[in-house]
């Protein structure tokens, strides 16, 4: 008999969602490739702790997913995935859904199943336990992302993420050298949070030269530790035009550098040390300190 129950629970965990119960999917967000909808009322918190002033905050939300695709859309999915000798024919894809784990404090997300699906809402291909990946700027997952933690913290990420440029990245620094060549550096708010004294953000830095032209774009995730006026870059991705995007390597070898006073990354300390103490509610919102 416990095997029995114990089946019957499997069951109702990986039973595709659409077939468990009609579901009012919320549209989120359309391109020319993909439509996304999330599913409100799954949304749920699996885990969460009490700090030690007495607040509960969720680590760990659960919640389903849809996202339908063009022609182009499917072609492009099939790739990413490398299944084209399971589903060579896009036409034959044409929705999935997916159960997402995130982790708000580490700002990531896990597809814990996904289902894909025909236009006879047949599963044609199925794959559980993907990689946990922290979600940024350019992450085609970002909608979901924003959607499911404003359900439980309501704090307005999905709203943040999609203002004005202007209102979602702030300048740091801006800096021409003797030859004409202008770099200017950006922080991307949505992704900022405060562990500690560090403060954990994505930078969007663009180097042009004297005519104008783009020679470098980098794409930091950075922590700055705001006491101690110092910095260590985590993860990133830089382009040239020769040579596209390539993984960014740090060269202090993951050791965080003093930033002097005299360097345009001073200014961008100060201005990031006035943000946090302007916006504390909003760094502070995932946070266990």
């Amino acid at each position: 008999m416990k095997k029995i129950f114990a089946l019957l629970i499997s069951l109702m965990i990986f039973l595709p969602l659409e077939n468990c119960a009609a579901v009012d999917w919320f549209w989120l967000d359309s391109n020319d490739k993909y439509s996304k909808y999330f599913d409100p009322d799954s949304v749920t918190v699996k885990k969460k702790v009490v700090t030690s002033d007495g607040r509960e905050i969720a680590i760990e939300i659960e919640a389903w997913t849809k996202t339908t695709y063009s022609y182009s859309g499917a072609a492009e999915t099939i790739k990413n995935y490398d299944i084209a000798n399971i589903l060579p024919d896009p036409k034959n894809l044409a929705y999935s859904l997916a159960l997402l784990r995130i982790n708000p404090q580490n700002r990531t997300l896990q597809y814990v199943r996904e289902d894909f699906y025909n236009d006879k809402d047949q599963v044609v291909w199925s794959k559980e336990e993907g990689r946990v990946k922290e979600i940024n700027t350019r992450s085609f997952d970002e909608e979901f992302y924003c959607a499911i933690v404003d359900e439980v913290f309501q704090m307005g990420e999905r709203d943040r993420k999609r203002a004005p440029t202007e209102e979602r990245w702030i300048d740091l620094w801006s800096y021409t050298d003797g030859s004409g060549k202008t770099t200017t550096l950006s922080a991307d708010t949505t992704t900022m949070r405060l562990k500690g004294s560090n403060l954990i953000l994505w930078e969007w830095q663009v180097t042009k030269d004297s005519s104008g032209k783009t020679a470098e774009i980098r794409f930091m995730k950075k922590a700055v530790n705001l006491t101690q006026g110092t910095e260590v870059i985590k993860d990133g991705q830089i382009w040239t035009p020769n040579n596209s995007w390539q993984e960014l390597k740090d060269e202090y070898d993951g050791a965080y550098r003093m930033i002097a006073s005299d360097e345009p990354d001073y200014k961008g300390l100060v201005r990031l040390r006035a943000y946090v103490k302007n916006n504390a509610r909003w760094v502070s919102r995932y946070s266990l300190d």
